[in-house]
């Protein structure tokens, strides 16, 4: 804009440069404009059920979001709905890291954690969000975990020495190759997809241990350091806690941590019948 100044040289320079900043402001805001990205409308169907609420069913409940200003998780998804619309909704969270195993959850038909389960980007279909299955449910996504702690209990998951008076007093060394035994079974985080992902854990799940305790009792049984091993076996001689698995591998399927408890639950059949040969040549 071309400025005409007849008195004070200061007051037209003012005016001026008033008249530029406008314009650039105004082709700001218009450029800020155009390049906006476009709103991508994602639906997400939570299952909701509030047992403090009389007469309260179980149903789905639609959420919109823009995936423009939420995270690329599944959990950034569920804390956007709770921050930002409704507040009643329940779930449990914690490392945001596929460490703690706290948001496992049922996403899309699979047992998976919810902060390690990317968002489908695809606006035209509807994510569905359920606990896992075949567990009470507390309220919304909040499976009753007591069964499956009480049965993790049961396996006794801590070392166990024979001779304890030197407990506490020194170390219990293994060799390398004896600590290469453990991986794969120590990452597990016991987030419960396995088993509640297991057809035999559904049908005995008041019996039957399930994958994620089995690969835990697994995990101590080779341990070089502990030596109740066939105490820990013989606690599993009955036609339930262990045999109930048919190998279907649904828990190696969606183990969220890429281990294998199919492999472990088979490792534990065959010390078995090793542990049954030994038992009645003694006997």
């Amino acid at each position: 804009m071309s400025v005409f100044c007849l008195s004070s040289l200061g007051r037209c320079s003012a005016v001026a440069f008033r008249s530029s900043a406008g314009m650039v402001a105004v082709r700001y805001a218009q450029t800020a404009a155009a390049t906006a990205p476009q709103p991508r409308i994602k639906k997400f169907q939570v299952y909701r059920w509030d047992p403090d609420t009389v007469g309260d069913k179980p149903r789905m409940q639609t959420f919109e979001i823009d995936l423009n200003t939420c995270g690329p998780m599944v959990l950034d998804a569920l804390i956007k709905i709770k921050n930002e619309m409704d507040g009643t909704l329940t779930f449990r969270r914690s490392c945001r890291e596929g460490i703690c195993g706290s948001c496992a959850m049922n996403i899309n038909g699979g047992n998976t954690l919810a902060c390690l389960d990317k968002i489908d980007t695809n606006i035209s279909k509807a994510t569905k969000i359920y606990p896992l299955p075949h567990m009470y449910v507390v309220k919304d996504l909040v499976p009753d975990m007591s069964n499956f702690y009480a049965q993790y209990k049961s396996i006794e998951p801590y070392l166990k020495k024979k001779d304890e008076t030197n407990e506490g007093k020194e170390q219990y060394h293994q060799t390398v190759e004896d600590r290469q035994k453990l991986d794969g079974l120590y990452e597990c985080i016991l987030c419960a997809c396995c088993s509640t992902s297991c057809p035999s854990y559904w049908w005995n799940g008041d019996k039957y241990l399930g994958p994620a305790v089995l690969m835990q009792a697994y995990r101590w049984m080779i341990d070089s350091r502990d030596e109740f091993t066939e105490e820990r076996l013989s606690k599993l001689q009955d036609p339930f806690s262990l045999y109930r698995c048919h190998t279907i591998m649904n828990c190696t399927k969606t183990c969220p941590k890429g281990l294998n408890p199919g492999k472990a639950i088979a490792e534990i059949k065959k010390m078995m019948a090793t542990y049954k040969e030994k038992k009645s040549a003694a006997a």
